[in-house]
Order: C-alpha cells, then sequence, then structure tokens
C-alpha cells in the first residue's frame, strides 16, 4: 500500500505523519512553527521529508494549513498566522526541491474532510466543523460536497463579527481562539505577555481555582456567539468542534449552557459535537485530499 507524508501547518506547532493510504498512522511527530523565516520554515519542512524518504517510498506530501487557499494551483493569498507565506504557493515552493507531487487544502477544510469520511460527519450531508486553535477557521459541508467559495474563502468564520470583543479583538479568531484565552489568562494571572502558557494547563487549574473558571467561561462564552451564527445561517445537521481544546471533557456542555440562555436559539438549535479525529484531522483531511486530487479511490480511513 502506497505510503504518504501529511503535514498540519498551525501557528504555534507543525505536526506531520506517515500514513498509509488508508489513512492508518505509520509515524507522527511535531516541532515548533518557525515564522520568521521562509527559508527557515521550508528547510525544517524539507527535513522531516527527507527523513521519512529515507525510510522508505513516498508517494506524496499533503498538507493542512491555514489560509486562503487556491487548491487549483497551490497559491496563498493570505495564510492567517503564516504571514510569511502571503502570496506564496507552497506547493511549488516544495516541488522545486523535492522528487514529490505535493497538494494543500486549508487547514478547516482538511479537518472537515476527514469528519465526512470516517469521522463524526460520516453519514451527514451537511455539518460544519469549526477549528479552535491560534486563530478560528472552519470547514462546511452542504449536499455532500466541501464548500470552497469562488476565491476559495469560504469558511473563513474567523472573520465573524462577535459580540462581548474588546476593542480591536472584534474578530471571532480573535476573542473566541485559544490565544485569546490564553491572553486572557495571562492578564488575570499578572504574567508577562511573552510567557508559554499551553491551553491545557489552563484548563487543568481551573478544575481547582474559580477564578480561572471564570476566564475560561468568558472565553466560551464568545465561541457561543459565534456557533449561534453559524447555525442560523446554515442550518447544519451539526456542527462539529475541533481544535486542540476540544479534547477537554465538557467543552460541548458549556457551550450549550451559554447557547440555551440565548432567547432565539430554541428556533435554529442544532447539535454540537467534538471532531473524532482531534489532532489527527488535520493531516487525515490534507491526505484525503491529495487522493482526491490525484484520482485515487479513497479506502477505509483508520485514526490510530
Amino acid at each position: 500500500m502506497n505510503k504518504y507524508i501529511a503535514f498540519d501547518i498551525g501557528g504555534t506547532k507543525i505536526k506531520h505523519s506517515l500514513l498509509l493510504e488508508d489513512g492508518s498512522f505509520i509515524e507522527k511527530g511535531k516541532y515548533n512553527t518557525r515564522r520568521s523565516s521562509l527559508t527557515e520554515f521550508l528547510n525544517d519542512m524539507i527535513s522531516v521529508i527527507r527523513t521519512y524518504q529515507e525510510k522508505c517510498n513516498i508517494s506524496g506530501v499533503a498538507i493542512s494549513m491555514p489560509g486562503f487557499v487556491n487548491i487549483e494551483t497551490g497559491y496563498t493569498e493570505d495564510a492567517g498566522a503564516i504571514s510569511i507565506l502571503n502570496g506564496k504557493n507552497l506547493k511549488k515552493l516544495l516541488e522545486e526541491k523535492i522528487p514529490y507531487n505535493v497538494e494543500v487544502e486549508n487547514d478547516g477544510n482538511c479537518v472537515a474532510l476527514a469528519e465526512k469520511f470516517s469521522g463524526n460527519a460520516k453519514n451527514c450531508k451537511d455539518f460544519v466543523c469549526i477549528t479552535i486553535g491560534t486563530g478560528i477557521g472552519g470547514g462546511i459541508f452542504l449536499n455532500n460536497k466541501i464548500i470552497h467559495g469562488h476565491n476559495y474563502r469560504a469558511g473563513e468564520i474567523g472573520y465573524m463579527l462577535t459580540p462581548g470583543s474588546q476593542v480591536g479583538s472584534e474578530i471571532w479568531s480573535d476573542n473566541g481562539s485559544t490565544s485569546n484565552l490564553i491572553r486572557s489568562y495571562k492578564q488575570h494571572k499578572g504574567l508577562d505577555e511573552n510567557e508559554e502558557v499551553e491551553g491545557k494547563f489552563i484548563f487543568q487549574e481551573a478544575e481547582n481555582n474559580p477564578e480561572i473558571n471564570r476566564v475560561i467561561d468568558d472565553w466560551v462564552k464568545r465561541i457561543s456567539y459565534g456557533i449561534f451564527n453559524i447555525a442560523g445561517i446554515f442550518n447544519p445537521e451539526k456542527i462539529l468542534i475541533g481544535g486542540g481544546v476540544s479534547a477537554n471533557r465538557g467543552l460541548v456542555q458549556q457551550i450549550e449552557n451559554h447557547l440555551d440562555q440565548l432567547e432565539e436559539w430554541e428556533y435554529i438549535k442544532v447539535p454540537i459535537e467534538t471532531c473524532k479525529h482531534k489532532n489527527n484531522a488535520g493531516m487525515l483531511g490534507a491526505l484525503m485530499h491529495f487522493l482526491t486530487r490525484k484520482g485515487i479511490e479513497q479506502k477505509s480511513i483508520k485514526s490510530k
């Protein structure tokens, strides 16, 4: 069975893996995203590719990344948190240096592709995936088809204006992302803005600290506003929450508690669940996109 390399490019970390054509993971790893230099960024990816190349024959490289990704050409007009890729073509840049075909897709769309083919949206024709991380992204499936939009900008739900925001952070990516939660936590604790804090530690502290629990609750409230808007616009069968924070138990219930306080929610209410594939979703979806672009029949996907 053919083997593929998949990358999931995030603002903080880049995850990578070696996968079989059926989506089975052979090997996984991750490293810090170096966003200040395009040369360093590319060299890090090429180093990973060459490491896998030394172990086995590779049939292609599949990439999930933020931004407005033209899936036909690989050109990215705006790459979100990875600004060094603004106006660049990652597909072309890599194919000039490696002997493999490369396919690139938006990260929110990749999560939706993974969930559609073997996740919690496998039996859905209409659903929306929300990825919460450095920013907020999304993938929209309508009538059994991923929606890219006229200029490949569909699903950029992080640009929604949402209430309860501070001046300068009116869009959802700024006030409902994990980055915002971490900033709010640092402000509450009086920590230096450059101090490294991971979201999972905030949730752990909140278990025994009511004040930190309130910080999280305020943040979840801001998430609920965006979900309300999505439900009202698309009327999907379900909304799936992805990203690292989705692993926190009780998050969906907290979101639902806030939504239930909105009187109009009863008219547009839809089920809310977490993504099945969690941190693997971007890489699995990138593989599915690659196989589709190359006309390769997609096997039954697994998550290991």
